[in-house]
């Protein structure tokens, strides 16, 4: 299941957040995503874990969880759409 995180403290860093998702099960991988300019987060992220179970009980367990003073928020990722191509030939 891959999983959207929100809010996410801006000192968050992708140990953390595996750290955190791994008490509910394996985690895939962990992702916060960085601006490309200043290096800095951008205060969200994606985790994946193999299994749903693992998945959904993450969501019940840390969504609204208070970490560093925000609540973070977590919900399955949708799907990423498709970028319209601009074609002119």
């Amino acid at each position: 299941m891959n999983m959207y995180v929100s809010n996410l403290s801006f000192h968050t860093s992708e140990d953390d957040l595996r750290k955190m998702f791994e008490q509910f099960g394996a985690v895939s991988s962990a992702k916060v995503i960085m601006d490309r300019e200043t290096g800095r987060s951008r205060g969200f992220g994606f985790v994946e874990m193999g299994a749903d179970s693992d998945g959904e009980a993450a969501i019940k367990g840390l969504n609204g969880k208070d970490i560093d003073g925000r609540a973070m928020s977590v919900s399955v990722a949708r799907e990423k759409a498709p970028r319209p191509t601009n074609k002119r030939w």
